[in-house]
């Protein structure tokens, strides 16, 4: 059994992170201790919690627990779930946790919709990614739904160090347990599949900073350029460098090109120039596209020069988006179908006299 299942919690107490969700006077925290569970949607990065949570729940209600992971279950399966509800185990309920529900088509989904809505079947469902994005409305509007966010590194420590000792292994270091910690990107189980790694490596029941860190490798670049990760780094990075904090920006580029996505980076830092930095500093333009193409040329590593250098410039430099928005007020004009017959004649005021108008307009707006 690997370590994280033999360690994992079975009480609120013991559970680890989430305090917003089952921290004292959390409201999910309520509805456990109240002893009746409604349908529930989790939310979250993996090795966040949720599994455990959904089996500390169904302990407590008393109800059967059935689950369910939607890459593998079938309808067959759902039909036998949909059996036990008029015998003997479903007397108390039962409880079903679907495991990566985006996976389920919507046939599938909807097939658990009228023994949801009779009480039949309480649903505790969990997804890695955006639910509503992936979660059909009919199930949506029957759950709750509760964000899982990543485990912070202290909320972490506490968990390594159970692991260490249930692994025979006692002196280990602070240095150890954080390095492992900050390798784990706020996810309890691969901090946990570290511990096991360097409990099977140790020498002398003793492990060394060395072997934390090959253990722990960069499970902390949490990236997936299809998903909602990939877009919160992106806009952190511009948001950095909107707020001049060229620093921040700086550790988002890198966590964009330590994912291997300099396409991204160069493609935000060319919409940063013009969107942001703008006729405050018109020549930015021009230096950032010399840093892209000069980045894209050299490539990774090398290619971190350059784009420093472009994020150092940008975040640094006056802003102005007036271009961005009189542009994006035309266009909406256009959209709104507030448009004017325009014909351009040379050597005519026509052109002049609707541009006037129009830029009058514009202020008086």
């Amino acid at each position: 059994m690997p370590l994280a299942e033999k360690i994992r919690p079975a009480s609120l107490d013991d559970f680890v992170g989430q305090r917003h969700l089952v921290g004292e006077g959390a409201v999910l925290r309520g509805i456990i201790e109240s002893g009746t569970v409604i349908n529930m949607l989790f939310c979250g990065s993996s090795g966040t919690g949720k599994t455990t949570l959904a089996n500390i729940i169904a302990e407590r209600s008393g109800m059967t627990l059935r689950r369910l992971n939607a890459t593998q279950a079938s309808t067959a399966d759902i039909k036998q779930i949909i059996a036990e509800t008029n015998t003997l185990i479903g007397r108390q309920g039962i409880l079903l946790y679907l495991d990566e529900i985006q996976y389920f088509n919507k046939k599938q989904q909807q097939s658990l919709l009228e023994f949801i809505e009779n009480g039949d079947i309480t649903l505790i469902a969990s997804t890695t990614e955006n639910p509503y994005f992936y979660v059909y409305g009919a199930i949506l509007s029957r759950c709750t739904v509760f964000e899982f966010k990543p485990v912070t590194y202290d909320e972490i420590i506490p968990a390594i160090r159970r692991g260490f000792e249930l692994s025979g292994i006692e002196d280990t270091g602070d240095e150890v347990m954080q390095t492992i910690a900050r390798g784990s990107g706020g996810d309890v189980r691969k901090a946990l599949g570290a511990v096991e790694i360097c409990a099977l490596t140790a020498k002398g029941g003793k492990v060394s900073v060395e072997t934390a860190k090959e253990a722990a490798q960069k499970s902390a670049l949490r990236y997936d350029r299809a998903g909602d990760e990939h877009y919160e780094i992106l806009s952190a990075f511009q948001k950095a460098i909107r707020a001049g904090d060229e620093n921040t920006a700086l550790y988002n580029l890198a966590r964009l090109l330590a994912a291997g996505d300099l396409p991204s980076a160069c493609r935000r830092l060319l919409v940063i120039a013009a969107e942001d930095i703008g006729l405050a500093f018109p020549n930015a333009a021009a230096i950032v596209k010399a840093c892209v193409d000069s980045a894209l040329q050299l490539g990774l590593p090398e290619a971190r020069i350059p784009l420093s250098q472009a994020v150092i410039l940008l975040a640094t430099s006056p802003k102005s988006t007036t271009a961005c928005e009189a542009i994006s007020r035309a266009m909406a004009d256009v959209e709104q179908g507030r448009t004017q017959g325009v014909y351009y004649e040379f050597g005519s005021n026509k052109m002049e006299q609707v541009a006037l108008e129009y830029r009058n307009r514009i202020k008086g707006d």
